[in-house]
């Protein structure tokens, strides 16, 4: 079978859990044709994603959220204003975008959460099957345990949740813990997609705590601890393109641009990890059991979620600022749940093939 990916280019996650699924396509005879990524102006493609996706990769325009001048907060209304605006740019990608399904005609179209990949399929309506996975699916089972209060945001990403996902024909969600599957709402719960470099880490005790930044505003917060805390080793991954690809400030305080090999050795060898709840390097640190400390984008009420349904899960604990001293008062009280939850990953394999038929 042939296999079309639509990927949205915001963070990481998006791009990783499509490595792992190409490679388990891959190795039961499918082929990916190509692979199609939503870019934005502040978000550069990741090399480590085009040297081992193994097939063209075509970036289009495609919506995103507005941020603050910080990049800390989500815009909600100027998302929406500012896609308004650029809606002829986004007509062009999806113009594009059936140009590739005509030429590949694949059987099937796997959309990661992109929201110009649900309006395609809503409007040009092609033969493929329109599959569509992320973790965000799973707000819609009925077990789901909601931050409270912010309505007007749950409705947002409800919305979210329909746009990317108009016409599917299953949705996948994928989850820290196993939960039942709703076949009435096409929705599907799966185990999260980790690459075999996260599953064969050699994982160790270190002294250090890894900080991942999808927001590179953050780095005010770091430098703060950082002064408070100068014995405390850091290293801190970010995509700000104006800065070398390693920026040592100090002997305990080092910026790393995103790397793949780099990224994941740093959390096998970490002692902690503070990230900003987005669900697949927190799924990572869960299956090399390290401590996670999660804190939600102001404003970006998704990673609120997620880190509700992390700590749910035992992974960790959460903050509403950028307090990564909340990790060192957090860490005697973790416990391990490595184990039960490399079980539930590494189903990925077997349960992936049969849903993508």
């Amino acid at each position: 079978m042939k296999y079309i990916f639509i990927i949205q280019g915001e963070g990481r996650g998006h791009m990783t859990q499509a490595l792992s699924l190409a490679k388990i396509l891959r190795q039961n005879g499918h082929e990916i044709t190509r692979v199609i990524v939503g870019k934005s102006e502040r978000r550069s493609i990741p090399q480590f994603f085009t040297d081992k996706i193994g097939t063209e990769v075509v970036p289009l325009e495609s919506p995103n959220f507005v941020t603050d001048k910080q990049q800390k907060s989500v815009k909600p209304f100027r998302t929406i204003v500012y896609s308004l605006l650029k809606a002829p740019i986004y007509k062009k990608s999806m113009d594009r975008m059936d140009e590739i399904v005509r030429e590949d005609e694949p059987d099937v179209i796997v959309n990661f959460y992109d929201f110009l990949g649900g309006l395609y399929n809503f409007s040009r309506r092609p033969k493929a099957q329109f599959i569509c996975i992320a973790h965000q699916y799973l707000i819609g089972h009925p077990e789901f345990d909601f931050p409270p209060k912010r309505k007007l945001d749950k409705l947002s990403l409800q919305m979210g949740n329909k746009i990317t996902s108009l016409g599917a024909n299953k949705i996948l969600a994928l989850s820290f813990q196993p939960f039942q599957d709703v076949p009435k709402k096409k929705l599907y719960v799966v185990p999260p997609l980790l690459r075999d470099e996260v599953k064969e880490a050699q994982v160790t005790s270190g002294d250090h705590f890894l900080v991942y930044m999808v927001n590179p505003g953050y780095s005010a917060e770091v430098e703060n601890f950082h002064q408070t805390y100068p014995e405390q080793a850091l290293h801190c991954f970010w995509d700000k393109k104006e800065m070398p690809e390693e920026l040592q400030i100090d002997a305990t305080l080092t910026y790393h641009q995103l790397n793949d090999e780099k990224f994941i050795s740093k959390m096998a060898s970490a002692k902690g990890y503070v990230t900003t709840a987005g669900f697949e390097s927190v799924c990572e640190a869960m299956y090399m059991g390290k401590p996670v400390l999660m804190v939600p984008v102001q404003g970006h009420y998704e990673q609120a979620c997620n880190a509700v349904d992390a700590m749910k899960a035992g992974a960790g604990t959460f903050s509403e600022s950028f307090n990564i001293e909340k990790l060192y008062q957090y860490l005697p009280n973790h416990v391990d749940i490595s184990r039960p939850f490399q079980q539930w990953a590494d189903q990925a394999t077997e349960m992936f093939p049969k849903h993508l038929k």
